[in-house]
């Protein structure tokens, strides 16, 4: 019996199949759902912001001392500078402006994620630095996209959908002239690194020396927070050294020096 068609069947199939795993597998990635997430961004404020007076500048990388930094939106208007941050992200969100992480929660998994206004309070200080704004100035805009949902009370900079548009619109008092928005834009512009892959690569690079950074320094084996180097004051261990949780005496997580 003749099995040449059956194989060349087979074959025909699996291209077919193949692309379509490649698909699969991609979208799934963090890159491409951070990517999809900017580009929501970037719709909606080509759509709902006048151009006139909302200048849209994607995906800037700027220089620091340790490295760089990369913001996913600066919009520049004469009602001020708004750094915007996106999170795409689904499941229930749990998180208030002074923790060090939030929470997602899918079903019964929860996973930590930083603090995104901590996150954008570093971008927003750069750039601040950078153009020699004040505070009046320049606003931090956090955005989730995609099928999240707040189970706690957020402030008015943190938002959903297009809700950073009606943020943005809020602020109706001018705050820089026509001629200080030409300068802004062309600062920004000028201070950044130049896109291009190497840019993205030596960012990427730089985080993930700073997550490797964060993994090695210890956690409470009870609540998982932050751990700090303490000696033993009395008794037989006097002068040994071990780790101890930092929200003592809440947690009393401990970690035996070796």
């Amino acid at each position: 019996m003749d099995f040449t068609p059956i194989i060349n069947q087979a074959v025909s199939m699996l291209w077919y199949l193949i692309p379509i795993a490649i698909f699969t597998s991609v979208i799934k990635t963090p890159w491409f759902k951070g990517v999809a997430g900017e580009f929501i961004v970037n719709v909606g404020a080509k759509i709902f912001l006048n151009k006139e007076e909302y200048h849209l500048i994607k995906n800037v990388t700027l220089p620091t001392e340790d490295g760089s930094t990369q913001i996913d939106h600066i919009i520049v208007s004469k009602f001020g500078v708004f750094v915007v941050e996106t999170k795409n992200m689904k499941g229930w969100i749990f998180g208030s402006p002074n923790q060090k992480t939030w929470t997602q929660k899918i079903y019964k998994h929860s996973s930590k994620f930083q603090n995104p206004l901590h996150q954008n309070y570093k971008h927003s200080k750069i750039l601040q630095s950078l153009l020699g704004l004040t505070d009046t100035q320049l606003f931090s805009v956090i955005v989730f996209v995609g099928d999240s949902t707040f189970k706690t009370d957020m402030p008015e900079n943190v938002t959903y959908g297009q809700g950073y548009i009606r943020f943005i619109k809020s602020k109706k008092i001018p705050v820089l002239s026509d001629s200080e928005v030409k300068d802004v834009t062309e600062k920004i512009k000028a201070g950044r690194l130049t896109p291009s892959f190497k840019t993205n690569r030596e960012h990427v690079k730089h985080v993930q020396s700073i997550v490797a950074e964060k993994e090695k320094a210890q956690h409470c084996p009870k609540c998982g927070g932050d751990m700090i180097l303490r000696e033993v004051k009395k008794g037989q261990k006097t002068g040994n050294k071990f780790w101890g949780c930092s929200k003592f005496p809440k947690c009393r997580g401990v970690i035996n020096v070796t």
